[in-house]
């Protein structure tokens, strides 16, 4: 079997969400952008299979490894693997990258009818998942978003006590598994995180998009940077870039930030109407899935603290496994609708709870939300009363460092 590290950095929370549909041929499918830790999730799986049998027919292919170059379309991955299936027992294949490959979906798809082969695979694109492969899988799959590190697994990989300067060391470097092997320095980590952003850009965006115009590109990632959690439409930025002497049509702005989101880049999120029920057709949100990106794009700058809680707490929700909107009530802006399982939950973010005014806006707001769903205001100030008129307040590092189930049902 190819190279697999001796010691891998657990994330548990993501094995027991794939765990209920190990031993099936449900292809099971984990994205994220370049560097996440999927590899790594991977590598977790292997190892719990072979506690379990010791005999496992396991078959491994990385395609960031040179030693399988020779796969290059779906007709030598499927070769591969079906040299090296067994007859008699259960057959575990890993496909690491497999975005990589021609056509691998039809191949995937012929393995997965034999009920003996038990399927994992990764991809650094959401778009080729979201639609081709459920055409060709139908309801046999299922997919699993792989985020950067939580709060909680960024204390964990970094051994850091759970306090305000470990808080600060998060939101600043952003949860990329591999800065645990590195010290927490700008100058250091930023340069790494740089690298990332360089390779996750060219690869997913520029070169899957055929994308030319590279520079707009950069200008627009950017702009996104600076003006994390603003409302915007593909025609307000055009008109905004414009305004800089960049001529760009809003068709072309939302066909780049289509790639930057399918490349796990930024998460754009829709406005949703709560009282009528229905979404906006236009206006939405960019945050970072990843702070240390967003940062080293940006800067850290004291004046986007703001900007920077805002983002944490969307990254947070949706680790969680919540589906993240915005939210608008008539006039009123509700910073985040989630949603799981059948259930709801309001969040309102706000940097401080000082002034009158900001508590009277931040809680009232959601006050005037009439269900019964449960309602939070996340600030970073730690010293404001629990819940004012029924809802909640949560201080930031503690509603990072809690799952939400326990919390909000």
């Amino acid at each position: 079997m190819a190279r697999i590290p001796s010691k891998v950095h657990r994330r548990d929370t993501y094995i027991e969400r794939i765990r209920p549909f190990m031993h099936t041929n449900t292809v099971k499918v984990m994205i994220g952008y370049r560097r996440v830790g999927k590899s790594y999730i991977l590598y977790q799986l292997i190892n719990l299979i072979m506690e379990e049998e010791q005999d496992a027919n396991i078959i491994y292919i990385n395609k960031e490894d040179l030693e399988f170059e020779f796969i290059a379309n779906y007709r030598d991955l499927y070769g591969y693997v079906k040299e090296r299936l067994s007859n008699d027992r259960r057959n575990y294949i890993f496909v690491d990258e497999i975005q990589e490959i021609d056509d691998f979906r039809l191949a995937i798809r012929s393995l997965a009818l034999d009920e003996n082969n038990d399927i994992y695979i990764t991809g650094s694109n959401s778009e080729m998942f979201s639609s081709d492969l459920a055409n060709e899988l139908g309801g046999r799959y299922v997919e699993f978003k792989i985020y950067s590190l939580s709060y909680l697994e960024f204390l964990q990989f970094h051994q850091l006590p759970n306090d305000d300067d470990a808080l600060e060391k998060y939101i600043h470097f952003g949860g990329l598994p591999y800065l645990m092997n590195l010290p927490l320095e700008e100058d250091v980590a930023m340069e790494y995180i740089h690298s990332i952003y360089s390779t996750i850009v060219l690869r997913d965006v520029v070169q899957r998009k055929n994308i030319r115009n590279t520079i707009f590109l950069e200008q627009l990632i950017r702009f996104l940077a600076n003006n994390v959690g603003s409302l915007f439409s593909s025609k307000s930025i055009s008109d905004f870039l414009k305004s800089q002497h960049v001529m760009i049509a809003p068709g072309q702005v939302s066909d780049y930030a289509d790639a930057l989101a399918e490349a796990f880049i930024v998460h754009r999120l829709g406005r949703y109407d709560i009282a009528g029920k229905k979404f906006f057709e236009r206006g939405e949100k960019y945050f970072f899935e990843n702070m240390g990106i967003r940062n080293a794009i940006a800067g850290y700058k004291p004046q986007d603290k703001a900007k920077r809680l805002e983002n944490v707490v969307c990254n947070h929700l949706m680790t969680c496994g919540y589906d993240v909107k915005v939210g608008t009530l008539s006039t009123e802006e509700i910073d985040f609708v989630c949603t799981r399982n059948g259930e709801t939950l309001y969040v309102q973010v706000a940097i401080e709870l000082s002034k009158p005014e900001t508590i009277e806006r931040e809680f009232g707001n959601l006050l005037k939300i009439k269900d019964n769903y449960p309602k939070i205001v996340v600030s970073g100030e730690r010293s404001f009363e629990n819940s004012y008129e029924g809802v909640e307040h949560v201080y930031v590092r503690d509603f990072l460092s809690s799952e939400l189930n326990r919390m909000f049902g």
